[in-house]
């Protein structure tokens, strides 16, 4: 049996590509992200979540992070910050009412998670903002501001 083993050519190496398995098919990822979406003000739980798709609770959070790269919570609080950006720059909401309408419990905890998110807070970053549109309408046409 060892003389079979030693004179025995290798097999060739055919590497086998890599299938995107364990992902959540598009049909259901486009369904959770509309839900996530529309729900982004409220409440949501990853168990709604994995009811929509008729799939438990851990399949589905493992099956999420597969398809987008983040997990539930992750993906629901980046669509957050998001549509807080959107706010600040361009209502004139309080910071207070942006963090209720995007879904987070308190201002408290929407600052924290948007300084974390960004790395500046959102009112410095509000200002940034204004102080932007400012430069931008102020110039004039066809001029450009010096660095």
């Amino acid at each position: 049996m060892a003389h079979v083993q030693q004179n025995a050519a290798p097999a060739p190496f055919t590497p086998v590509p890599k299938k995107s398995t364990g992902g959540l098919s598009p049909q259901r990822e486009r369904l959770v992200k509309q839900l996530i979406l529309e729900r982004l003000g409220d409440s949501l739980e990853v168990t709604e979540l994995a009811q929509a798709c008729a799939l438990s609770r851990s399949h589905f959070s493992r099956a999420f992070k597969c398809s987008t790269g983040l997990s539930p919570q992750d993906w629901i609080r980046r669509q957050r910050i998001t549509l807080a950006k959107q706010l600040i720059q361009y209502t004139d909401m309080s910071l207070t009412q942006i963090s209720l309408e995007c879904g987070f419990c308190d201002q408290a905890h929407f600052c924290h998670l948007f300084t974390r998110s960004e790395g500046i807070n959102p009112f410095a970053w509000r200002c940034q903002m204004v102080r932007g549109l400012k430069s931008k309408r102020s110039q004039p046409s066809g001029m450009h501001a010096s660095v």
